[in-house]
């Protein structure tokens, strides 16, 4: 069971990177580009939307909402596509080790972050 479990973690892992290089090839379609940008950004961001540090909640975003539209954005993927993607994910994780840095990711995490503090401000001032 911890064995299919690892390898269940893997293919999302290696799934998430493919849609990285799902976003970047041209036959996908606008409209599943547009969602795996999302996706992808927020994936591979260096910083989680919610710190894994807050109980609970802070895993929730990892282990249920990040492989769930994973998995909901592959199995929309032309089959080629998915197929050529994850060649070029796996020989990118065999080369490197490590999965991409999305910058853009960073900057949404942060701008998400800075619009609840400023929401959380003027409701804090105007109470």
């Amino acid at each position: 069971m911890l064995s299919e479990l690892k390898n269940w973690a893997c293919r999302i892992k290696r799934d998430g990177v493919m849609l990285w290089f799902a976003c970047r090839d041209p036959r996908t379609p606008w409209w599943l580009k547009a969602l795996a940008m999302f996706v992808v950004a927020y994936a591979l961001s260096p910083i989680d939307l919610v710190p894994d540090f807050i109980p609970v909640l802070g895993f929730l975003d990892d282990v249920i909402l990040l492989p769930v539209l994973i998995w909901r954005i592959v199995r929309y993927l032309p089959p080629d596509i998915a197929r050529d993607g994850r060649q070029q994910a796996e020989a990118w994780m065999a080369e490197r080790q490590a999965k991409p840095v999305s910058r853009a990711g960073l900057v949404l995490v942060l701008l998400v972050w800075a619009g609840v503090a400023g929401w959380l401000w003027r409701w804090w001032v105007q109470r």
